[in-house]
């Protein structure tokens, strides 16, 4: 009679530990799971031994039948005998049930990421979830070494990973290990796995104002630059005609002109370089004003857009007088009606395409700005 109490007392602790372990996966996928686990004492066992490999049996990803793999479990194989017969990285064994939001994708699994990822686990349930996503996703837009980085930086400033910027870091990181590719030497900074998220972020943003230069500029010559180059009061005015150009200058200059491909496009603008015995001592941006048809200096700023001095103002203001404003076409472009440059665009993102052997919706094939600037 006593050892028939104790044994029932048994009994009901085990399936009050059952309950509470099941109660932790996500509200959406808590019957699934219960349902597969209560048909066989072995699969219930993984609640506790494997939540993972539970989930994944009882909310399989597209196109991965858990039967195989349900019948591992049931002869009682060794769980990474199970864990490679569905496909799962034996190392998801040590995240809990409230890391589950979704079908689990595949996630890399080689020696080298197993040894790593094991240091940059998340303890936060709340964050696991987040975490695991943001995982698999740099992954399989990027590679394995960024995916160990990114796994790293959530664990260590969660408020400093934005998941909405993770293509263009992805993209960024992917081109920064591709030597020879178009898209890789329009990289200043390329991706380490020492950085940290803040400076990936800024080098990764100022990757894609260069891609967005080219795209609208493309590789030819701006043959109308509305005025002429000239020598005034011992200042040389030369034009930046091109993207190279307007590249070489923004970095000498440590401004943000490389962000007016837009701008030129769109006949708003034009830039000119100034400059002192051969030496840069300032950058010009001519334009018009709203209700202004004839050409004006807009900008005209030293390194680092410190101030120009006075005299300088002077003879851009002569030099500007030199010409005949009213021959020049000053008509400007709807904004959004400049077309981009199509072979530029190919180069930079084919063998990305190629290499994962798709066109994401995110990155079509046709020129977008509005792609490029969701990134």
């Amino acid at each position: 009679m006593t050892s028939s109490l104790l044994a029932s007392r048994r009994d009901a602790e085990r399936t009050d530990v059952f309950e509470r372990r099941l109660r932790r996966y996500h509200p959406r996928f808590r019957g699934a799971v219960y349902t597969l686990a209560m048909r066989h004492s072995r699969i219930a066992d993984l609640a506790a031994s494997f939540p993972a490999l539970l989930f994944a049996l009882a909310v399989p990803r597209p196109a991965f039948d858990p039967a195989p793999a349900l019948a591992c479990v049931i002869d009682g194989l060794g769980l990474a005998e199970v864990a490679a017969a569905a496909d799962l990285p034996l190392w998801l064994r040590r995240l809990p049930p409230e890391a589950f939001a979704g079908p689990i994708a595949r996630l890399p699994d080689s020696e080298f990421f197993r040894r790593q990822i094991a240091n940059h686990l998340p303890r936060s349930p709340k964050l696991a979830p987040i975490w695991l996503q943001v995982v698999a996703d740099v992954a399989s837009l990027a590679h394995e070494p960024a995916a160990l980085w990114i796994a790293r930086e959530l664990v260590r400033e969660p408020r400093g990973v934005t998941p909405a910027r993770l293509r263009l870091i992805c993209l960024w990181s992917w081109f920064s290990t591709q030597r020879a590719t178009f898209g890789r030497e329009l990289i200043t900074q390329p991706w380490t796995p020492d950085m940290r998220m803040g400076t990936a972020l800024a080098a990764a943003d100022d990757w894609r104002v260069g891609i967005a230069l080219h795209v609208s500029l493309g590789r030819e010559v701006i043959a109308d630059m509305w005025l002429r180059a000239g020598h005034v009061a011992g200042y040389d005015f030369l034009p930046l005609n091109s993207v190279s150009a307007i590249a070489e200058e923004a970095d000498a200059m440590r401004n943000c002109l490389k962000t007016y491909g837009y701008n030129v496009a769109h006949n708003r603008s034009r830039l000119w370089s100034v400059r002192r015995n051969g030496e840069r001592v300032a950058t010009l941006r001519v334009g018009c004003g709203p209700r202004d048809p004839f050409p004006s200096i807009v900008e005209l700023e030293g390194a680092g857009n410190t101030e120009a001095p006075r005299e300088l103002w002077w003879a851009a203001q002569q030099w500007l007088q030199t010409h005949d404003l009213l021959q020049i076409n000053t008509g400007q472009r709807r904004w959004g009606t400049a077309p981009l440059d199509r072979a530029t665009w190919l180069s930079v993102w084919r063998p990305y395409w190629i290499a994962k052997r798709r066109i994401p919706d995110w990155l079509t094939i046709a020129p977008s700005r509005s792609a490029l600037q969701a990134l």
